[in-house]
């Protein structure tokens, strides 16, 4: 393969991630590409097909890849243009459900819980993501000032607020409590969606707590150094993505139960729990084995196989 391309909306790096991970599987270092729509294209539906190279913000232009990895409603329009002006050589992929007909695509592969169908679709467990043994190492040594935080540890992933779930005072005072009576060392990361009141909560309730790390914001990103240092995992309802990272690493996975729900994500709960993945957080830690998730791997065979790689 002469070139692979990974397409996504500017600013949708959980996207980028996922896209990343597949040809991180793939053995290929690809060219990234973040694009923006102008208008009229930026509110059409995607599946209209008027895209022009003026519809995308930066422009693209050849050579055009042999392998396009894409996510987001946003890059439906951009890997139609290319694939339009390839002449049909780009072997496209679009991950999740690009809710258009999956035929657009070469292949479409999206977790179990997005309901897409189709010849060219392929199904994973949960979202494709970078967490491999090789990365965990690396981010183990990168991060090496975990090491003097007592055994076990534990990775707290925290998200927050989305269209289907709320992470309110009440619960986050509950988590802080429970945090507090755990006997180990405590690894933490908010985002902004968790909101500065609740993580507020979680630094005061745990500041007289020893081996404590909460991390600021400020670079680098301890994330993959956490999951590498953590003896158990755990994450909030909200986050896919995170869910699907915490299950790659082959740890014991807890959840922590936020308000609302949506099916397509309860969904992805349910899997993760019935491959022994996942368990919900009730303050008490113990240890278990599973099948680390590969979704990227499978992915990555799948696309081999179509481009007879």
């Amino acid at each position: 393969m002469q070139l692979c391309w990974i397409l996504t909306e500017d600013g949708l790096t959980g996207t980028e991630n996922q896209c990343l991970g597949v040809a991180e599987a793939l053995g290929i270092a690809p060219q990234v590409k973040r694009i923006k729509l102008r208008q009229p294209w930026k509110t059409l539906s995607p599946w209209l097909g008027f895209e022009q190279n003026w519809s995308f913000t930066p422009s693209l232009i050849p050579p055009w890849p042999d392998l396009l990895i894409c996510g987001g409603r946003k890059a439906i329009a951009a890997a139609r243009y290319i694939k339009r002006q390839s002449q049909g050589k780009t072997f496209t992929v679009f991950l999740q459900d690009p809710r258009i007909n999956p035929a657009a695509f070469d292949l479409v592969a999206a977790p179990a819980h997005d309901p897409v169908h189709g010849p060219n679709v392929i199904k994973t467990i949960a979202t494709p993501n970078r967490i491999t043994p090789d990365t965990l190492a690396k981010a183990k040594e990168e991060f090496e000032q975990f090491k003097s935080m007592p055994a076990p540890r534990v990775a707290v992933l925290i998200g927050g607020n989305s269209k289907a779930y709320k992470i309110t005072p009440d619960i986050t005072h509950n988590l802080a409590s429970q945090l507090a009576s755990l006997n180990t060392s405590l690894m933490i990361t908010t985002s902004r969606r968790t909101g500065e009141q609740n993580t507020q909560i979680l630094k005061n309730a745990l500041s007289s707590k020893e081996n404590v790390y909460f991390w600021d914001g400020s670079p680098p990103n301890p994330y993959f150094g956490m999951l590498a240092w953590a003896d158990y995992i755990l994450a909030t309802a909200d986050s896919a993505s995170m869910l699907s990272e915490a299950c790659t690493t082959g740890k014991p996975v807890y959840m922590i139960e936020l308000e609302g729900g949506a099916p397509r994500i309860k969904t992805l709960h349910k899997n993760l729990q019935d491959r022994g993945a996942l368990k919900i957080f009730n303050a008490k830690l113990e240890h278990w084995t599973y099948e680390p998730l590969n979704d990227a791997q499978t992915i990555a065979q799948e696309i081999r196989k179509r481009m007879k790689l």
